[in-house]
């Protein structure tokens, strides 16, 4: 599975402007309802803080990955993005989220959406790859990275 199939150049934010985890869920949400890719916001948004408020998506080494099923979407769903200098999303190691991947698949769907949480934290170990998307300025050099950089 190639994660660019799911995740257009709309749908990535080189500078994520929000300051609360919360915020920057919507913000990638609203990266998603911009470009008409749900059924339904306030559903997806519900979803995802559910899914949030049972256990944080923060991981480790400054990724963070909301995700959720739900009938806000009809297929599988990601939009990216980067906040330069961090966002408490409550994450394992303590320490702030810098790169934030929301993932939204339909009730009744499972592969896909494991398959993509595996190739994005199996890709986001690799040092050289986190310090890439960091340091890129635009949509174009961060696609560029996931599709040239990434292994599926």
């Amino acid at each position: 599975m190639k994660l660019y199939d799911f995740l257009p150049i709309e749908h990535i934010e080189p500078d994520l402007k929000g300051q609360t985890k919360f915020q920057i869920i919507e913000e990638l949400l609203d990266l998603l309802d911009k470009n008409k890719r749900l059924v339904d916001r306030e559903v997806a948004l519900q979803d995802v803080l559910a899914r949030e408020g049972y256990l944080s998506t923060g991981l480790e080494n400054g990724l963070a990955i909301p995700h959720a099923k739900t009938d806000g979407v009809n297929r599988l769903e990601i939009a990216f993005g980067v906040k330069k200098n961090g966002v408490d999303f409550e994450s394992l190691d303590g320490k702030p989220a810098h790169l934030i991947f929301l993932v939204l698949s339909p009730r009744d769907t499972s592969g896909p959406h494991i398959q993509t949480l595996a190739v994005i934290s199996r890709n986001l170990k690799k040092k050289e790859i986190r310090e890439m998307l960091l340091q890129a300025k635009t949509r174009e050099e961060i696609m560029d990275i996931i599709k040239n950089r990434f292994e599926y």
